[in-house]
């Protein structure tokens, strides 16, 4: 019998899409945030080095990629301590996303907690394994029968930072319940506002949120959006080393290993903070451009502290508001795409390049005289 998926959301897009590139000037496509600026040459230096790849890789991941996702932890997210068999490789982190309920076991009667505005990953990974969605955000109204909860830090779409103190609290709601709390964490390296401006965004894996215990506790993690490695497909899940085994046992029988020059190219991109801290500045720059852009033209920006998009509004509806978009040849996402039904939001993404950017703005400008 086939899943019953909700139909793919984007598919929805296409025709707004038609109209944004019928602009003279061309497209401004704002509505996905895949990386356009080149991988760093100190990653592809160590793919081609590892290019003779005939042996299977090794789905634990390399002795040399664990130990440099537990030194990544402990210099850039405050996590000291992590041991290599509380690592594990990913192909990205979606398949993870996606795949993590049915691999623990979730099935009918059981509660997958995501949070209100979502990536639609989380809901798709309960769909899979036959558990019900519960969209909230506050750890009280979290059912009995939830099994696993999803906290998205910083957020995609709203860049949402949760602090300590919530993560804290989250954590403790999940104990209560006997539930696994993941969170996912792509976005901690692109923070732009205070407190955390400078910075990474708090891990659930510090210990000052988990205090000093890691059981039932993951955080996920992808170098799509650090590294410009959205094509290579790294990410790496750690935390509960019961949990890491529980995932690497399955992960065996069916074969999800990472290949073995992405693989080197993760060591690579996690021993080297330069590439990101230049890549941060260059989407700093962007989201600059974007935003006074979208404020001058009526918009609120809504969260947005950290992440690659801005969640804004003009309090219409979110398709009006794309079509708008789409006249100017722009073209941005919906709100309704990630969990509300009646949004008033859509997702600017600043994955372009200044050159797009700079054309948006000046459609903006042009649009509201």
């Amino acid at each position: 019998m086939a899943l019953s998926l909700p139909e793919f959301p984007w598919d929805a897009l296409v025709p707004f899409g038609d109209r944004a590139r019928a602009h003279p000037d061309g497209i401004v496509d704002l509505s996905v945030g895949s990386p356009v600026d080149a991988t760093p040459s100190v990653i592809r230096d160590a793919v081609i080095a590892a290019a003779d790849a005939h042996s299977y890789p090794q789905t634990a991941g390399t002795p040399a990629l664990r130990e440099a996702i537990v030194a990544w932890f402990e210099r850039r997210r405050g996590v000291a301590g992590l041991a290599g068999g509380q690592v594990l490789p990913t192909i990205g982190s979606k398949e993870l996303i996606a795949g993590l309920p049915l691999w623990l076991g979730l099935g009918a009667g059981d509660v997958v907690v995501q949070p209100r505005t979502a990536y639609p990953t989380y809901a798709i990974g309960a769909a899979l394994a036959g558990a019900t969605v519960h969209a909230g955000d506050d750890p009280a109204e979290w059912p009995q029968a939830t099994r696993l909860v999803w906290l998205n830090s910083p957020g995609n779409p709203d860049g949402r930072v949760l602090g300590v103190d919530e993560l804290r609290a989250a954590v403790a709601r999940a104990r209560e319940l006997g539930a696994v709390i993941v969170s996912d964490e792509c976005y901690a390296e692109l923070a732009w506002d205070a407190p955390w401006a400078g910075a990474p965004t708090p891990s659930i894996l510090d210990p000052a949120v988990v205090a000093g215990h890691l059981g039932s506790v993951l955080a996920v993690y992808s170098l799509s959006k650090q590294s410009n490695l959205a094509g290579y497909r790294a990410g790496f899940v750690a935390g509960d080393s019961d949990l890491i085994g529980e995932l690497l046992a399955v992960r065996k029988h069916i074969g999800l290993m990472p290949p073995a020059p992405v693989q080197a190219a993760m060591v690579a991109a996690l021993s080297d903070d330069e590439h990101v801290a230049e890549q941060r500045e260059r989407y700093r720059g962007r989201r600059t451009v974007l935003r006074e852009a979208l404020e001058r033209a009526g918009f609120t920006i809504d969260h947005s502290e950290a992440g690659l998009y801005l969640w804004a509004t003009r309090r219409d509806e979110a398709w009006t508001t794309v079509g708008e978009m789409a006249a100017l040849g722009i073209l941005c996402a919906p709100g309704t795409f990630y969990g509300i039904d009646d949004s008033r939001h859509v997702r600017f993404a600043i994955t372009t390049t200044d050159e797009r950017i700079a054309a948006a703005a000046s459609r903006l400008a042009a649009s509201s005289n």
